[in-house]
């Protein structure tokens, strides 16, 4: 079966909303309290035409949210990690700008091998305020090469 790319719906907030509590449920940066909340979240996000989600047969298997340049968020079903659905989100947003950004915390290298694989490269922190915030996160861009 092949995996189909598109623009989420409101039907897809409860498949949404449970990848992210899966995978965020353990982490100490996790601001949400319960799986109904993850899914309110992904709601808002829809709401906002943010969501890409990745299907797999009849199942939403991953997502990736995004606010203009702005990767927000990018998720898979831990079961179908490693099958290339978060390449096939990154290349449907990549196709949709010239220029992408995205946080991600320092300590996981999993997704830090992953960017860069993707063609993000880390930058440096823009001022002092940034740096204090968010000193725990690294700021990964891509940016479309231009022809010459």
């Amino acid at each position: 079966m092949s995996v189909v790319v598109r623009a989420a719906t409101p039907l897809d907030a409860g498949a949404a909303g449970d990848i992210l509590w899966q995978s965020l449920r353990a982490s100490p940066e996790c601001d949400l309290h319960s799986a109904a909340e993850a899914i309110g979240a992904c709601g808002v996000m829809i709401e906002r035409n943010w969501i890409t989600v990745a299907v797999l047969g009849a199942a939403v298997r991953g997502f990736l949210a995004r606010d203009g340049q702005e990767i927000c968020a990018l998720y898979t079903a831990p079961t179908c990690r490693g099958q290339g659905i978060g390449r096939q989100l990154i290349d449907e947003a990549k196709s949709k700008v010239s220029r992408l950004h995205l946080q991600t915390p320092k300590a996981n290298t999993g997704a830090r091998r992953f960017y860069a694989r993707q063609g993000f490269v880390p930058v440096s922190p823009v001022n002092r305020v940034t740096t204090v915030v968010t000193s725990h996160r690294q700021t990964y861009v891509w940016q479309k090469e231009i022809a010459a």
